[in-house]
């Protein structure tokens, strides 16, 4: 397997990174405060970290529903994040256009899962030589993603992570098949889970995504046991005040006790 390199932290590799943060930045003071704990969260159980928040929530269930401050302001603010707490940075992007500007605060980015068949976007993405990030769209089959793997590579670029997020199960429910993760491994490259967003029901809320935050532990135990490279969860100090994808925003309170059982379970598979 490749081992992707995101400034001291490898992909790939023993310790298992932990990417994690608020769904949508609020504000700095909120990023920073999320940032500084979870990191001090991570470093005591043994979990290099990358903090995550998103600018744009472009793909809202509702016209109504927060999408965060936007592009340039969002980017600001995790500069400062990055600049100030000392840790590496992982954001989404939406457009082409954004990539080039993004890379020059974000370590990764990321390509939403609707959008990771998107050519342009890849490409773009692909030619800053930032790592990238791509979530697997909950309508693709895990052997599907040589292609994403191999428009990005054609792109130019080996610094690549691919992710699994749930696959779509009837209408307003994903289900985690964890034969996903060395399917996608096969590719050779590092394959994360994203904890949080595998246990939303989309949509089911109707005007907004709902969500089963109880089941978070089951499927973030099963994953690590399946051999995932890495872990994505979006976590918040008052997850019923999140201004996004609050049913499934993991509590900060509950993570220390969260990342110590899934630290067992990759201690006691690698042996």
């Amino acid at each position: 397997m490749n081992i992707v390199s995101v400034e001291s932290i490898e992909f790939g590799k023993d310790p298992m990174p932990l990417i994690g943060g608020p769904c949508a930045i609020e504000s700095l003071d909120h990023s920073m405060k999320m940032a500084e704990s979870i990191k001090n969260i991570a470093d005591k159980v043994g979990f290099p970290f990358v903090f995550k928040s998103s600018f744009d929530k472009a793909n809202r269930t509702s016209i109504q529903s927060y999408r965060g401050p936007g592009f340039e302001e969002g980017l600001e603010i995790l500069s400062k994040v990055k600049s100030q707490i000392g840790i590496p940075i992982l954001t989404d992007i939406h457009e082409a256009q954004q990539a080039g500007p993004a890379s020059e605060v974000a370590d990764i980015l990321q390509i939403p899962a609707f959008l990771c068949r998107q050519t342009d976007l890849l490409v773009a993405a692909a030619k800053t030589q930032s790592v990238v990030n791509v979530k697997k769209g909950q309508f693709l089959s895990p052997w599907d993603v040589k292609n994403i793997v191999g428009k990005l590579t054609e792109s130019g670029t080996e610094k690549i992570m691919l992710t699994e997020r749930g696959h779509q199960f009837g209408y307003n429910n994903l289900v985690s098949d964890m034969r996903s993760i060395p399917i996608m491994q096969e590719c050779g490259y590092p394959v994360v889970f994203d904890v949080t967003h595998s246990a939303q029901l989309p949509g089911g809320h109707g005007d907004s995504t709902a969500g089963m935050r109880e089941y978070i532990p089951v499927i973030a135990r099963a994953a690590v046991a399946a051999g995932c490279d890495a872990l994505f969860m979006e976590i918040h100090d008052d997850v019923d005040s999140a201004k996004s994808d609050a049913a499934t925003q993991w509590p900060l309170d509950k993570l220390n006790h969260l990342l110590e059982s899934l630290k067992r379970i990759r201690a006691a598979i690698s042996s």
